[in-house]
């Protein structure tokens, strides 16, 4: 939005002396000394947290507003300033008065002067980082605590999100996404597509929230954020346009409140079939499919019109068999999924501690079996019958009529009670290689021995006791190393502390048909 408050409010010069050092990234709040979400006071510049933190950055704002006794003058200089102030790592401007983001400037141009000086304190700083790194790698002293890979040293290239505000649930999903190597190839080698043209043509768009949402896409976002994962240039990289995408085309997600990973990942794939179906920003529908040609037509599950990437890879179908209990009849329906959300048994909800070591252990095979057995549906259930002319009690049975080649299982952790929506907390036993789908298919004597085994490639896991709150971290595997990310930080770990891990959305990928033969 247009801020009629800049002239008044920013104050600072450009390359003030004021700023604290260091990379404005990993500015300290000088209240509570908290580093994440540092913004600056573009009037004094002080630096404090962002609202989702401690929020000292708005409470400097308040304070400021706070009306001076005999001092009118001073009451109203004080109101008019403090008021603005700009993110530290995405350089945007947010007016606390208009509470909202900014996008005009000063006549002097002082709010691009300031963020073009921080985006210079940020590259020193990070230049002085790299030059003290490679200090480190020259000495040998320091060599064995490189990670070594079949006798060789190399260095972590994985590129951690930093959290824009609860957005860790984004994040997990992002990272998880971006190591199922079909998927995420298909994306970086699609051609680049500028969202402006004319004078604002190459430059950054700082997106709010009173901008209208033809000008965004979010195919040419989700293929931005993904390029910049796996380049080993920067430690952290912020998915804010990408964030602000979501914000006009998935209102359920605006805000900065948590959400759940499952349910992003959803309306994230659906959207992108969607945009991919229809061409985006210039990029007619016929070079999308054109795209796509590369992909098996066998390997194709159309979902709302057609085949894209996101069906290709994501798309399985399965069958839904209803048998009347009264007179037999036998009602078949297919049905196509991007995912299969499976129930944690029942006798196995009881919450767990991690060194819990009674009673049985759940495991994936639970889930999944509980997901495909036959069930009698309930009175609220009834099954109207054709035959019968009216609603009969009767059974259920899901078989899988077709795997896809990405199996996305989501593990139901969440269900409501009277008044709350409670957390599942059982552990489920999952394993890293060989899950065999071969029991659950319809026609299993149709498929291959290596058709029907999955290897895992990324977990999505929920810490917490409630949808609402708690936080979401990731294991996935590049180039046969698991790493965890947890938003701007990525750290090795190994495959004994991914089984570990309370698992809420699991990614597995089919197995080639070279791969061994070990099974769940």
């Amino acid at each position: 939005m247009e801020c009629p408050h800049l002239s008044s409010s920013v104050c600072i010069a450009p390359d003030s002396a004021k700023f604290p050092n260091g990379s404005p990234s990993s500015w300290c709040c000088s209240v509570c000394r908290s580093n994440k979400s540092p913004w600056v006071c573009l009037t004094c510049s002080s630096v404090h947290c962002g609202r989702y933190v401690n929020g000292h950055a708005k409470k400097h704002y308040e304070d400021a507003q706070i009306p001076l006794t005999n001092h009118k003058k001073s009451e109203k200089q004080d109101k008019a300033q403090h008021t603005v102030c700009m993110d530290c790592s995405s350089y945007s401007t947010y007016c606390y008065r208009c509470d909202d983001f900014v996008v005009n400037d000063t006549k002097l141009g002082l709010v691009q002067k300031v963020r073009e000086h921080l985006q210079n304190l940020e590259n020193s700083a990070f230049t002085a980082d790299r030059h003290k790194k490679r200090k480190l790698l020259e000495n040998s002293s320091l060599n064995s605590k490189l990670l070594k890979v079949n006798g060789s040293t190399t260095t972590i290239c994985a590129t951690g999100l930093r959290n824009l505000g609860n957005t860790c649930f984004m994040n997990a999903i992002l990272q998880s996404l971006s190591n199922i190597e079909q998927f995420c190839c298909y994306f970086k080698e699609l051609p680049a597509v500028e969202l402006r043209n004319g004078k604002t043509a190459g430059r950054r768009t700082y997106h709010t929230r009173s901008q209208g949402d033809n000008n965004v896409s979010l195919v040419e976002e989700f293929r931005k954020t993904l390029c910049a994962l796996w380049q080993g240039s920067q430690t952290a990289f912020s998915p804010e346009s990408l964030f602000y995408v979501v914000w006009k085309i998935m209102p359920n997600f605006r805000g900065y409140q948590q959400q759940d990973a499952h349910e992003f990942m959803r309306y994230l794939l659906d959207h992108l079939h969607l945009e991919l179906q229809g061409g985006f920003n210039g990029v007619s529908r016929s070079a999308i499919l054109q795209e796509n040609s590369t992909l098996s037509a066998s390997n194709k599950c159309c979902i709302n019109g057609a085949s894209t990437v996101v069906t290709a890879i994501f798309g399985g179908i399965l069958q839904n068999e209803v048998n009347c209990l009264i007179c037999g009849t036998e009602s078949r329906k297919f049905d196509p999924f991007l995912d299969l959300s499976l129930d944690i048994p029942s006798q196995f909800r009881s919450k767990r501690s991690k060194n819990q070591e009674n009673g049985p252990v759940c495991s994936l095979r639970d889930c999944l079996r509980s997901f495909t057995d036959l069930e009698e549906l309930d009175e609220t259930e009834l099954y109207m019958c054709h035959k019968c002319k009216k609603k009969q009690k009767s059974t259920k049975k899901f078989w899988i009529q077709k795997l896809p080649k990405v199996l996305c299982l989501h593990l139901k952790r969440f269900h409501w009670t009277a008044y709350l929506r409670n957390k599942v907390d059982t552990y489920v036993e999952f394993p890293l290689r060989g899950l065999d789908m071969k029991c659950y298919l319809l026609e299993p004597e149709n498929s291959g021995p290596e058709n029907c085994l999955y290897d895992l490639a990324a977990v999505v896991v929920h810490h917490g006791s409630g949808v609402g709150s708690g936080h979401y971290t990731a294991y996935a595997t590049h180039e046969g190393r698991w790493f965890h990310f947890n938003d701007s930080t990525v750290t090795l770990t190994d495959e004994e502390t991914v089984v570990k891990a309370k698992a809420y959305i699991l990614f597995y990928v089919e197995r080639q048909a070279k791969a061994g033969s070990d099974k769940l």
